[in-house]
């Protein structure tokens, strides 16, 4: 079994039920983070405030298949890609797996972004704190600890 770090994130519509639905989809769940609103970050103006969690997997699928489970879960809350870092209903990235490295146009991993996103590394720090650097102040995105799923 491997660890795996999904990050999920929605800002239209009921985002709670939405990712309370994705985690409950998942398969091989070990952890779930707190959920935290956060401000947009990139993308079109005058979108809603985001909610995000990271979701720990404990499980032999391997990356594609994962990013299947991602895009089902994606099309289940019927995600409408309209523009690039524009509003959805949900969001579903595969963040990292231990021990492994993608490199391919439509799949990365580790995801290329999540260093530069205190959205996600929050919420990692809080399974997985030998993931995420000690300096997450540093990024100035300002996370609000809203509940839990």
């Amino acid at each position: 079994m491997t660890r795996v770090f999904l990050g999920l994130g929605s800002n239209l519509g009921d985002r709670w039920r939405f990712l309370r639905e994705a985690v409950a989809s998942l398969p091989d769940v070990v952890a779930v983070s707190p959920v935290y609103e956060t401000d947009p970050v990139g993308g079109p103006p005058g979108q809603g405030a985001y909610l995000n969690c990271v979701v720990q997997l404990e499980t032999d699928l391997p990356p594609r298949q994962l990013l299947g489970i991602c895009h089902r879960l994606e099309a289940a809350a019927d995600r409408v890609r309209h523009e690039h870092w524009g509003p959805r209903t949900l969001d579903v990235d595969i963040l990292c797996i231990d021990g492994v490295e993608v490199h391919e146009p439509d799949l990365v991993i580790p995801h290329p972004l999540m260093r530069q996103r205190r959205f996600v590394l929050q919420p990692l720090a809080d399974l997985a704190p030998d993931l995420v650097p000690e300096d997450l102040e540093r990024l100035g995105e300002r996370v609000r600890p809203v509940g839990n799923l």
